[in-house]
């Protein structure tokens, strides 16, 4: 953790907020957290007394934010010294339709060597830039913590959706319904794989962020508005229902299936 928030202080660009909101952590990250006010006093601490959450923490935390970008950072990633700088700057070189800055990252373990970097597996020349909506449904090739958008983003959007269990997914598809997206193949950020992460949780038999999946999915069929995008959301459904087969969510086979009928139904061809 202390290496992340850090990551944060030592950023070239200037000036920085850093909130750091505690989601009622039982690992001991609160005692971390108070040495850290005393030694960076300018950093601004929220303290909740009840686990509610990622999103809803995350929107605790919106609620204090004043600047005109935002980086959602887990405690478990590190910034690179000129990751703001850069996206400030390449957002503003993009114009006022472009939201959201992602880059390439290094993903180290939980000792924070190296292990790969996010192109080896996701090229820079596949990554898409500008209107990624149809892309994001279909295929992942974002690396969550390299996010950065325009607070404006996440203010129209309303934060992120509390009802659901993870918030990548959900954000992506609802910003690039509105704005565009830039990508810089630099590494910017260092991911680290930890295990019991939430991804790896994901990937568990009966567990219940697929469900927020599902409610994300019907979410793009009201989004849709081509049949480019109505098909991107058939291969998406299509690949669910296989997860889910495999985590013997069988409820959720059925509740896709279902609105794969409905999609086809509603538009043929």
């Amino acid at each position: 953790m202390r290496e992340a928030i850090e990551s944060v202080i030592n950023q070239s660009y200037t000036p920085v907020q850093l909130i750091i909101v505690d989601d009622a952590s039982t690992d001991g990250s609160r005692e971390t957290i108070k040495q850290v006010k005393e030694q960076y006093p300018q950093v601004e601490v929220l303290m909740l007394d009840e686990n509610v959450g990622n999103c809803r923490a995350f929107n605790r935390g919106l609620a204090l934010a004043k600047g005109d970008y935002l980086i959602d950072l887990a405690a478990d990633d590190i910034l690179l010294p000129e990751r703001i700088k850069t996206g400030v700057e390449v957002l503003a070189k993009a114009g006022d339709e472009y939201g959201v800055h992602f880059s390439d990252a290094e993903l180290i373990d939980e000792q924070g060597k190296f292990i790969s970097r996010h192109s080896s597996k996701y090229p820079h020349n596949t990554i898409p830039q500008g209107d990624v909506y149809a892309e994001i449904i279909q295929r992942y090739f974002i690396c969550p913590p390299t996010v950065m958008f325009r607070k404006v983003v996440m203010d129209g959007l309303g934060g992120y959706d509390e009802a659901l269990t993870y918030e990548d997914f959900d954000f992506w598809i609802r910003s690039s319904r509105i704005w565009k997206y830039s990508y810089t193949p630099e590494v910017l950020v260092k991911k680290r794989m930890v295990r019991n992460s939430l991804g790896s949780r994901q990937e568990k038999i009966l567990n219940r962020y697929t469900e927020s999946t599902y409610r994300i999915c019907k979410k793009i069929s009201n989004l849709n508005r081509n049949k480019a995008e109505q098909k991107a959301l058939r291969r998406r459904i299509l690949y669910e229902m296989r997860v889910n087969l495999k985590l013997l969510n069988v409820w959720l086979v059925i509740k896709y299936f279902s609105l794969l009928i409905t999609d086809v139904t509603q538009n043929k061809n």
